[in-house]
């Protein structure tokens, strides 16, 4: 499957400046970053090599080519990036499969996403295959559209994912709220020029201009989004 965008047919509500949300995946909207860790960790050990758990905020919230290549260079394990990305994402698949536990919060948010028909995207670095599982529990009707870090050529912390997800919405990316969990996925948004929301998961994140910081998505509704629009900071 490819990032398609469906006919909207929605419009934000009247006198509102937000024009559309985006939404990072892992971290974010599911609580899988830990996932990727262990599933990294496990499949090392079959290679015959122990990773350093320092090495844990290098890799998170990268694309995978970045990820699998620095654990490869870094272990210098006997393995192809093509080979590990396979076995990377086979384990991740294998534990999304047993249990996928939601972060908090992001059940309610999407639904009053929906439920006021504010054209959201989810933007993520995972590949497709990974996507499409996870949106079957997040709900594909809560997304308009969909952009999977395979399918760009350069996926983040460059601004590309969030640039196309705003082009496929229609919206102007100054315009867009993005809620991210790590300083790469960030790093893209703000590159776009977007407004961002941080719910940091595995590493801090500082406040800065047009990025508020807030410890769960419980503190995250569609009035805070709209109010990221008309705040002067």
């Amino acid at each position: 499957m490819t990032s398609t965008v469906p006919a909207l047919g929605t419009q934000t509500a009247e006198g509102s400046a937000l024009q559309a949300v985006l939404l990072d995946m892992d971290g974010t909207l599911v609580d899988t970053e830990g996932f990727w860790w262990d599933a990294e960790v496990e499949v090392f050990a079959r290679l015959g090599h122990t990773l350093d758990d320092s090495w844990r905020h290098v890799v998170v919230g990268g694309p995978m080519t970045r990820s699998a290549g620095f654990l490869i260079e870094a272990t210098g394990a006997d393995v192809t990036l093509a080979e590990l990305t396979v076995l990377l994402n086979d384990g991740f698949e294998d534990r999304i499969g047993r249990a996928l536990p939601l972060m908090p919060g992001a059940a309610r948010l999407l639904a009053e996403l929906s439920a006021h028909r504010i054209p959201t995207a989810l933007v993520s670095a995972s590949h497709r295959r990974i996507i499409d599982r996870v949106v079957t529990s997040l709900g594909p009707q809560n997304f308009a559209l969909t952009i999977a870090g395979d399918e760009v050529e350069r996926t983040k912390p460059f601004p590309d994912p969030y640039l196309l997800a705003a082009a496929g919405l229609g919206a102007d990316p100054a315009r867009c709220a993005v809620i991210e969990d790590t300083a790469t996925g960030v790093a893209a948004a703000e590159a776009a020029g977007c407004h961002v929301v941080a719910v940091p998961s595995v590493a801090p994140i500082s406040p800065a201009f047009r990025r508020t910081v807030v410890p769960s998505l419980e503190q995250v509704d569609l009035s805070f989004l709209r109010g990221l629009m008309t705040e002067k900071r």
